[in-house]
């Protein structure tokens, strides 16, 4: 069919057979002159979704001088198609690779652990080396803080998890290696884009820690112990007793994550511990109050959990609303991380009570669970009468023999 002109630079053709309704379909195609060429440009049909008619054609091949003169925009309908298709392609590309960014941004220490670096170093490390690293990982680094994105960890938590490990009585060189570990997932994180930079911690955090002195030493008041409480029974009651727990019987927050029912004899208020960090079982009294929360609630099987973490397994650690509640409470301005309030602190709190009301530290030692004495005798400064008392006593025996030994003088008749 022959082309027919509609108007300046715009035609038109007919279909042989299709119609338009009871119009022939048509076929409209528009041309302009720019740079001394002729260009011709192909828009489409009328029965296109477009619905192309005269009118468009003429407003259409406007746009495409007016685009050719300014410098911008396609020379043909075609190309302005294409360049659109191409345009949300890139929007989609973008969208996509915002989305994975954020993804990544947001995946746990733990999970990049599991995923990524730990596969990826049993390849690349010995069995020994790579096997440590995830014993590390396992028992300091995820239970502090593996549920939080890399953005989320501060310079604080960082300092926190070496003072934590020292704390723990492990020796500063393992502090160090933990601290090591977690900057090296970190490094290979950041690579992968799911890091920023880590924050900068003191490269030998030792230093701040004094030979008599490298140990968490903040302790709970009876004041502040109720104020914490009654805090987290407004946040959360399994909480509210978890830290209860640690602060009357000196759990650690493991113990009492993995705490199953086969571990609680009710009928002589004892926990028998059996996923303590030593590895050694120990039995721990339970105070009144302990015993309200345990047979207040409905007894499962004997390995069901008593706090059960999401899907029915054990948690990784406590709940962060302790970490707010406790910064907001009491670590505002500290800087100190020996000084700033941690779950652990409950645990502190409850040896450091013990010691003030006249406990050994030797049955301290043992309700804790500490695997020598030395990491007990932290607390000996807290009961300084009975260091006195045994200093009189040695006085006593003393005087006593020799009172003993005195020869009675007899005077002359």
């Amino acid at each position: 069919m022959a082309w027919k002109n509609l108007s300046t630079g715009v035609r038109c053709k007919e279909h042989p057979t299709r119609k338009n309704g009871i119009k022939p379909d048509l076929y409209f195609s528009v041309r302009y002159q720019f740079d001394g060429k002729i260009i011709e440009s192909g828009l489409g049909w009328s029965t296109d979704p477009e619905r192309w008619t005269q009118q468009k054609a003429i407003a259409e091949r406007q746009t495409l001088i007016d685009d050719a003169k300014t410098g911008r925009g396609a020379k043909t309908y075609r190309q302005r198609i294409l360049e659109k298709k191409e345009a949300v392609e890139d929007a989609e590309k973008q969208k996509h690779a915002v989305e994975d960014a954020h993804r990544l941004e947001n995946v746990t220490i733990e999970e990049y652990f599991r995923e990524t670096y730990y596969p990826r170093i049993q390849r690349q490390k010995k069995a020994k080396t790579h096997q440590r690293e995830e014993a590390l990982f396992r028992i300091w680094i995820n239970p502090a803080f593996g549920e939080k994105p890399f953005k989320d960890v501060s310079k604080a938590d960082v300092e926190d998890l070496f003072y934590f490990i020292v704390d723990a009585g492990k020796t500063i060189r393992t502090a160090e290696y933990a601290v090591t570990t977690l900057k090296q997932i970190w490094r290979d994180a950041k690579e992968d884009g799911c890091a920023p930079p880590m924050p900068t911690v003191a490269r030998t955090m030792k230093k701040r820690i004094s030979k008599n002195d490298n140990a968490r030493v903040r302790y709970l008041s009876h004041d502040e112990a109720e104020q914490l409480l009654d805090a987290l029974k407004q946040k959360s009651i399994t909480l509210y007793e978890q830290t209860l727990i640690s602060i009357h019987c000196g759990l650690r927050s493991g113990e009492i994550l993995g705490l199953t029912w086969d571990q609680v004899d009710q009928a002589h208020g004892v926990f028998n511990l059996k996923n303590t960090k030593s590895g050694k079982g120990r039995a721990v009294i339970m105070t009144s109050k302990v015993k309200e929360i345990i047979n207040s609630k409905k007894q499962d099987r004997p390995n069901d959990l008593i706090y059960p973490g999401r899907g029915g397994v054990v948690s990784t650690s406590t709940s962060s609303t302790f970490k707010r509640v406790a910064n907001e409470l009491f670590n505002d301005g500290v800087t100190d991380p020996r000084q700033r309030v941690v779950f652990h602190t409950c645990r502190h709190t409850c040896a450091s009570w013990m010691v003030m009301q006249g406990v050994s530290l030797y049955l301290v030692q043992k309700v804790l669970g500490h695997s020598t004495i030395q990491v007990t005798e932290r607390y000996s400064h807290l009961a300084p009468d009975q260091l006195q008392l045994a200093a009189n006593a040695i006085d006593r025996a003393v005087t006593e023999h020799r009172e003993k030994n005195v020869i009675p003088f007899k005077k002359k008749a």
